[in-house]
């Protein structure tokens, strides 16, 4: 088929399964690359190209403007969340384990690791 003909049904369809099938497979240089722009016309490699580029633009954007927003986020130490990386980093560090305490009320608790022991409330009153 040349440029100058009319694609037929059957062609169009014919390479829109083709193309289909290799967008799928990622068998296809990446669109707009020299090897891209070096593939005939009629190439099915071109079209899944072109789709994989349009619905890469549909999910994400400008993928240059987007990379652009990375660089500069990291740069400045921030996260996505907009939390600095250094209170990230802060939360992160172990903390000191939970003391357990007896409560009026409630039945001893059982100190783990303890062999069997217990915390149970002692009520303390203070001389008057």
């Amino acid at each position: 088929m040349s440029t100058d003909e009319q694609i037929t049904t059957d062609e169009f369809v014919q390479l829109w399964a083709n193309a289909r099938t290799l967008f799928y497979a990622s068998d296809f240089p990446p669109y707009a690359s020299g090897a891209w722009r070096a593939l005939h016309p009629d190439d099915p490699r071109r079209l899944a190209a072109a789709l994989d580029a349009a619905e890469k633009w549909r999910k994400y954007g400008d993928e240059q403007a987007l990379l652009q927003w990375f660089r500069d986020a990291t740069a400045r130490g921030y996260t996505a969340e907009g939390r600095p990386a250094t209170q990230l980093a802060e939360l992160r560090k172990p903390k000191p384990p939970h003391q357990l305490q007896a409560t009026p009320g409630w039945p001893p608790i059982r100190i783990p690791g303890g062999r069997g022991r217990y915390l149970v409330y002692e009520q303390h009153q203070e001389a008057a």
